[in-house]
């Protein structure tokens, strides 16, 4: 039996983030106790994972781009993808800033 191909290109994307991910983020502690540690790491994770799918996001918006051929449909989904990318990359760039809120406001 063969895997669907959306499942085989989810697998694929989420293998390459969980690489991405390691090298974005190398000095996280596994065996982590303390809350704060575990926050860091989440955030660092987090913020990797984030900007791994904004990267499939900007390849796939170029790639579209790049193969539009003047169609307008085509067009405006390229910067569609281009779109979601940059808002991707912001919010992988604001996860700390939130956590660190959050936590001025918990008290943490």
């Amino acid at each position: 039996m063969h895997a669907h191909p959306t499942r085989a290109r989810l697998f694929a994307c989420a293998s390459s983030t969980a690489v991405l991910s390691g090298l974005i983020a190398p000095g996280v502690a596994l065996g982590a106790t303390d809350l704060q540690t575990v926050i860091g790491n989440l955030v660092l994770w987090l913020s990797g994972l984030l900007a791994s799918i904004a990267t499939v996001f900007l390849i796939t918006g170029g790639v579209r781009y790049a193969m539009a051929g003047g169609d307008p449909v085509r067009l405006e989904r390229a910067k569609s993808a281009i779109s979601s990318a940059v808002v991707g990359y912001a919010f992988a760039l604001l996860a700390p800033v939130a956590v660190t809120i959050i936590q001025q406001i918990v008290g943490g």
